[in-house]
């Protein structure tokens, strides 16, 4: 991988982790489209660690409060009941699904799920899901001629069932072209909640799987010896500038705006692919990735 490949890749993982269009799909497309070799899974976990490293930042206040709450609830139980301190088990519980299913799956995540033809279906198929929530959540908001807007839940009306539920919406995304946050987000918005509560609690609940992803990647990456250190790290750093812009510019975004731009662009982008791919025009197969 050369440095370029790498500051383009790094740029695309920083717009695309926090946006409802799959960023693990982007750099698997930046790739093919550009003639270059697939990045790999490795790749995408261990720049994940910047883009998760910008969500630590930006949220740092509630993280800071959620984790002290939650320690210090494990030997005080009439601090059991705190928000913070439950949030940090809703947290540890959502996370439970996709660490089960990405050890279980991970030969499938680094070899067939990587077909654009997959990518392609999800991205057209999980941007109506989007679409579908965005709609009934508006519906809510607004209300209509015969009937009153209806109150959406916030977090504190989270619960361990909605967590897990939360929680196999993001394991969806171990398949390129989901996008853990369209996942999360939509699954939020069917269950009820407002958009801000359900980004939210999205962001919080990608840090400790992204983050384990991130490091298991690193570790076989530092025994097989099959990744470029030097331009990933610089991807990641790049990520993670890029990331923070993007989470800051996305919270105020989704707090008076729709979902159904990036719908549109899901739906255009993936029929693309399958016309392409259809057309011999793309490769669905990932080139061998030399590291």
């Amino acid at each position: 991988m050369s440095w370029f490949e790498s500051l383009i890749l790094g740029l695309v993982q920083g717009l695309t982790e926090f946006l409802p269009v799959s960023s693990s799909a982007h750099l698997r497309l930046t790739a093919a489209f550009s003639g270059w070799e697939d990045p790999g899974a490795a790749f995408t976990a261990i720049t994940q660690i910047g883009t998760e490293a910008a969500v630590l930042i930006y949220f740092r206040k509630d993280i800071g409060r959620i984790i002290s709450a939650w320690s210090r609830s494990l030997f005080d139980k009439t601090l059991r009941k705190d928000h913070d301190a439950q949030m940090g088990w809703l947290v540890i519980v959502g996370s439970i699904p996709i660490g089960l299913l990405g050890v279980t799956l991970k030969d499938q995540i680094e070899g067939p799920f990587r077909d654009l033809r997959i990518t392609a279906t999800m991205l057209v198929v999980v941007g109506i899901v989007i679409g579908v929530a965005d709609r009934l959540a508006a519906r809510d908001e607004t209300g209509g001629k015969h009937r009153a807007p209806k109150q959406r839940k916030t977090l504190e009306n989270l619960g361990v069932k909605d967590g897990l539920i939360f929680g196999l919406c993001q394991a969806c995304a171990l398949i390129p072209g989901v996008s853990r946050s369209g996942a999360t987000i939509s699954g939020g918005l069917f269950m009820g909640y407002k958009r801000e509560a359900a980004a939210r609690y999205s962001f919080l609940l990608a840090i400790p799987a992204v983050l384990a992803s991130g490091v298991f990647e690193l570790k076989d990456a530092v025994e097989g010896g099959h990744v470029a250190w030097g331009p990933t790290m610089f991807a990641t750093v790049i990520a993670f500038v890029t990331g923070y812009a993007v989470i800051a510019w996305f919270m105020k975004f989704i707090s008076t705006k729709s979902f159904m731009p990036f719908v549109y662009y899901r739906v255009v982008l993936g029929i693309l692919i399958i016309a392409l791919v259809a057309t011999g025009a793309l490769s669905p197969h990932a080139a061998e990735s030399a590291g």
